[in-house]
């Protein structure tokens, strides 16, 4: 199959496909072609135009609702960036297409009951025909499976194997998450009154490794005093897709972090008295209830985007007590300004990266390179001490 462009933006006259688009424009390796699709010709001619792309630059119209469009979009391509969800109301037809067609593929989800779906769906005829199909990369997940894959390679170097207890805390974050995340939630959460079935899948650490199960993981679910960080901590609502990114990398890497490996993620709501307030204040807090916060499609300021940050502290517990940490940080805030620079290079990274077709997670498929490009393009640290 000719393959006449390396990228697609899918979605690229949304905010964060926009966003995406305009990174492109302003970072885009030398002799990287790209092109933008959506459904409305004229949208993508003004998004064009706005974001200073060249005139020439091939405008792909394609529709969730149109599978022969969808074929003809991810033909003309060798990856496809789709920032267009829910996934679950409209990520079914192109998945299927370039699981069909070997075309390569990222996108944001943060839904594992529609991934494991698309895993039990197509899979194996992704490793057939040589497509790398890749969920979430954006701030869910991969601050989170790169940061866990960092101090598991800490662990190995320093004691000769992983940590089988590895805590994730997010020590600050000033930015939300997107009004995509918001809707997705809540996509997921009304699939769920439809089909009580997927309750069991949501609530399991291992919805995404068919076929493996591991020990008790923490719930997360309540506020508590962690005495390895020395501080109170509270859920972190990110935490079920995450936690289900990171065990299937680990079971897409045979188990390389360890048959027995327990994780978790929480927010750190601060110290003593006051720290033990905040997190039971979090813990209360319903952040569906409200409409406030960007809606699909809307976002934040530049400046916003600009002044938002992130700090993540990774706890590896070794056996004989020794301790080993990893440190990610990001400059731009989460939800817009690192998610559309972080799926942008997870895309790039793809077109650099020799493997197996299959549903992969970016940690297995792409780890220590994506990561070096995070930190090279990005805005994106990782230390591990």
């Amino acid at each position: 199959m000719s393959r006449d462009l390396d990228l697609i933006v899918y979605g690229a006259t949304g905010f964060t496909g926009q966003l995406v688009a305009e990174y492109l424009v302003a970072s885009a390796p030398a002799g990287i072609t790209w092109g933008m699709g959506g459904r409305s010709l004229t949208k993508l001619q003004e998004t064009r135009d706005a974001i200073g792309a060249p005139s020439d630059i091939p405008l792909i119209v394609a529709d969730s609702d149109d599978p022969a469009s969808l074929r003809a979009l991810v033909e003309k391509t060798r990856v496809v960036i789709t920032t267009v969800g829910p996934y679950q109301l409209y990520g079914n037809d192109l998945v299927a297409a370039c699981a069909a067609t070997g075309t390569g593929y990222v996108d944001l989800c943060g839904e594992p009951a529609w991934m494991r779906h698309m895993i039990d769906a197509h899979d194996a005829e992704a490793k057939r025909t040589g497509a790398r199909i890749v969920f979430s990369c954006g701030f869910d997940s991969i601050p989170f499976d790169l940061g866990v894959l960092t101090l598991q390679e800490a662990a190995i170097a320093k004691h000769g194997r992983p940590a089988p207890r590895v805590k994730g805390r997010v020590r600050s974050m000033k930015g939300g998450f997107s009004g995509g995340t918001a809707a997705s939630l809540k996509a997921t959460l009304a699939a769920a009154a439809r089909d009580p079935s997927l309750v069991k899948l949501l609530t399991s650490p291992f919805a995404l490794t068919p076929g493996f199960a591991g020990p008790h993981q923490p719930t997360g679910l309540l506020p508590e005093y962690d005495s390895d960080i020395g501080a109170w901590v509270a859920p972190f609502i990110m935490a079920p897709i995450n936690t289900k990114n990171v065990h299937r990398t680990n079971f897409l890497l045979g188990e390389s972090y360890g048959a027995d490996f327990v994780y978790d993620e929480m927010m750190v709501a601060g110290l003593g008295d006051l720290g033990k307030a905040a997190a039971e204040a979090i813990a209360k807090i319903n952040p569906l209830a409200s409409d406030k916060g960007p809606k699909p499609g809307e976002g934040p300021s530049k400046e916003e985007r600009d002044t938002g940050h992130y700090d993540l502290l990774f706890v590896g517990l070794m056996p004989d007590g020794e301790r080993v940490e990893a440190v990610v940080t990001g400059d731009r805030d989460p939800g817009y300004g690192s998610t559309s620079k972080m799926i942008t290079e997870a895309a790039l990274t793809l077109l650099d990266t020799e493997s197996a077709g299959g549903i992969w997670t970016p940690g297995a498929l792409m780890g220590p390179a994506l990561r070096q490009r995070l930190v090279d393009r990005a805005g994106l640290t990782f230390v591990a001490a």
